[in-house]
């Protein structure tokens, strides 16, 4: 709980009002009720504000006085994200409490700070640093590294060697390190596998979200940048660098040595070709597959909306002679203007 004039002074933004009510929590705007903080971001959503009963708003200056004078609010030029950093304040996350368990596993000296839960594994020669929670039923291999503050959820798998940087969030089922998909084929169709000797090296401030996998390199590290934040159920191949601050959306998938610039946004479902290089501050919209280099920021989409069978059938029956058209219009437009030329006067 904080007073309005205590939080605006806190996180910034211009009060407008009664600076001494009270905010309990944040609340979206048609279930917000006393002691709720809420959010407009969205101009659609105007009306939904009239008739809110939320104790305080964060508004843009366009929609201040939409608010009325009965109800305070905060003033900043994105509200979305000052709600963010609100609702950080009000839901702080839980508070280490360092030891470990009884039924844990412990290999290696860790500092005082730490907390290690039930079952979880920590294997010889692994470097954990000052205030990193793990959770129940990790496993942490031989000489991985873990930086200060980080956390990993219950059943998390960091395999040997990996490194992990400083404020990390590692949540649920997430598996750091596993070899990637290496692998030479005989003559006889037979597989011979090829040693996944790199790393996976992860930044500070990345989070990486339950069930993602992402592969140790095969010769030179797989690289996720400071800032990164990854969705559930995201596969990051061996080799891939991705750079800060980019956002992956769940059930993505990123091919072997695939490079992803930096403030980067792939929608859900994403298809990343191994081998090529993605610029900085590119888009990729949902379901989009991404096969050639894109060497200049924007947004890409490259999905077709869904058709009965049949009309698929059809129409991809159309795109498969679309060569042999175009030719066909070449050749006509040839032939029109040899027509349309003026004939020579004798």
């Amino acid at each position: 709980m904080a007073r309005i004039d205590v939080l605006t002074a806190l996180l910034g933004g211009e009060l407008v009002g009664d600076g001494s009510v009270e905010i309990h929590r944040v609340a979206p705007l048609e279930r917000a009720g006393e002691g709720d903080l809420s959010f407009l971001a969205n101009p659609r959503l105007l009306s939904r504000l009239k008739t809110s009963r939320a104790a305080a708003f964060i508004v843009k200056p366009a929609h201040r006085d939409a608010v009325g004078d009965d109800r305070p609010c905060i003033v900043t030029g994105d509200p979305y994200l000052y709600f963010a950093r609100a609702s950080q304040f009000f839901n702080p996350s839980p508070a280490i409490v360092p030891g470990i368990h009884a039924l844990a596993s412990v290999r290696c000296t860790i500092p005082a700070t730490v907390a290690v839960d039930a079952g979880a594994v920590v294997e010889d020669g692994a470097e954990i640093g000052e205030d990193v929670l793990i959770g129940a039923n990790c496993y942490v291999g031989r000489g991985a590294r873990i930086g200060n503050g980080t956390r990993l959820a219950p059943n998390v798998t960091i395999y040997a060697d990996c490194v992990l940087g400083e404020n990390c969030i590692i949540h649920a089922g997430a598996v750091i390190g596993s070899d990637g998909f290496g692998f030479a084929r005989e003559a006889e169709g037979r597989w011979v596998k090829i040693p996944q000797i790199g790393r996976v090296v992860i930044g500070n401030d990345v989070e990486i979200g339950s069930n993602t996998s992402i592969d140790r390199g095969a010769l030179e590290d797989t690289v996720i940048s400071d800032g990164v934040k990854l969705d559930n159920q995201i596969q990051v191949a061996h080799n891939v660098h991705i750079g800060e601050h980019t956002a992956v959306a769940g059930s993505s998938g990123i091919a072997g040595s695939a490079r992803i610039g930096a403030r980067c946004m792939i929608g859900g479902q994403g298809g990343i070709s191994g081998h090529i290089t993605i610029a900085d501050d590119v888009i990729v919209s949902g379901c989009t597959l991404i096969s050639k280099s894109i060497r200049t920021a924007g947004v890409y989409t490259g999905c077709l909306p869904q058709q009965t069978h049949a009309e698929w059938v059809r129409n991809f029956a159309h795109l498969r002679h679309l060569d042999a058209l175009a030719n066909k219009i070449r050749l006509l437009e040839q032939r029109l203007e040899q027509q349309e030329k003026p004939k020579e006067t004798l």
